[in-house]
């Protein structure tokens, strides 16, 4: 693996899986693999389980780690080509990038998305052109349109607690749009149900996703999704409920009007089946999602985002491999 920006990086979900897993059971197995090694991690934005997670991951397997805040540490970075640089921006991304590859064996980027074109965005320019500068396998810590680190550590731990695998059922995992005072990004949820539906494919779950009319993501990333507008119908029968919020993509970038009732809390769980509620933190309680979740027994955001740790170090291990 020399690229990790996607579930189309990933052979096989079910194998991956199992690789985290063990590595879960025996986190410093591997310690050699890195020995030597530098990761570098670019960040763009904000960072707590992304940062601390890969981090972490890098220490386990042996590795040097270096950590640098580009937007508040680093030059203004130009990024489109054939422009005389007399403005604002202080280096240029080819320089910036390949010298960052120049130092480390590995490097990680974080990039957000500023949700003002769409076609920008989606072109995942930036992150592009810092992967083909770099020269060096590059793992996304999120990105204008994904955030596979985190699709993955879900996975993980819906895998790892599904109770009910030995009656040769199916979980159904519902991603549920939650209400936001501001405008999200659609990174995650694209990630997320892009994962979702691989996983459907190779058969390990049943996929809904519910949103109110408008908030449709694009159809790239929910390939045979059950696509529904009413919360309490999709909730039928769920076994897992993934709350998050995003910006219209029709509507780039906005927060339109919605009817009320979005807001996961105990009485919409009653019509699952006793449904596991999940989230990619940060969350802002009492309006995304309710505290009477977060702080009950149906909570798996904790365990969640525990798996952040062994989802980056089964990629980091599969990147090592490679070098």
């Amino acid at each position: 693996m020399k690229l990790f920006t996607s579930v189309h990086d990933v052979p096989s979900i079910k194998q991956f899986v199992n690789d985290a897993l063990a590595l879960k059971a025996n986190p410093y197995a591997h310690q050699d693999l890195g020995k030597n090694r530098t990761l570098g991690l670019v960040f763009m934005n904000p960072s707590l389980r992304t940062r601390l997670s890969t981090q972490k991951a890098a220490l386990n397997l042996g590795m040097n780690v270096m950590v640098m805040n580009l937007d508040k540490e680093g030059w203004a970075l130009e990024t489109q080509d054939g422009v005389v640089m007399n403005g604002s921006t202080v280096e240029h991304i080819r320089e910036a990038a390949a010298v960052m590859g120049q130092y480390c064996d590995i490097l990680g980027l974080r990039s957000f998305p500023k949700l003002n074109n769409r076609e920008e965005d989606y072109s995942e320019d930036f992150f592009n052109k810092f992967v083909k500068y770099c020269a060096v396998p590059v793992v996304s810590l999120e990105s204008a349109t994904r955030h596979p680190l985190q699709s993955f550590a879900d996975i993980i731990t819906i895998h790892e607690t599904w109770t009910k695998k030995t009656d040769g059922r199916k979980p159904k995992v519902v991603l549920a749009w939650a209400p936001h005072i501001k405008a999200l990004p659609q990174a995650v949820p694209n990630s997320f149900a892009e994962w979702m539906c691989k996983a459907q494919a190779e058969g390990m779950i049943d996929f809904t996703i519910a949103q109110p009319e408008g908030y449709e993501l694009s159809e790239d990333f929910t390939p045979n999704a059950d696509i529904q507008y009413n919360l309490e119908e999709a909730l039928a029968g769920a076994d897992y409920v993934y709350v998050k919020n995003w910006s219209s993509y029709k509507e780039y970038g906005k927060v339109l009007t919605y009817p009320d009732g979005w807001m996961m809390n105990n009485e919409k769980l009653k019509f699952t089946n006793d449904a596991k509620v999940m989230h990619c933190l940060p969350v802002r309680r009492d309006l995304e999602l309710s505290s009477e979740i977060l702080d009950g027994p149906n909570s798996l955001v904790i365990h969640e985002a525990g798996n952040r740790l062994w989802a980056a170090q089964a990629v980091i291990k599969a990147m090592l491999e490679e070098l």
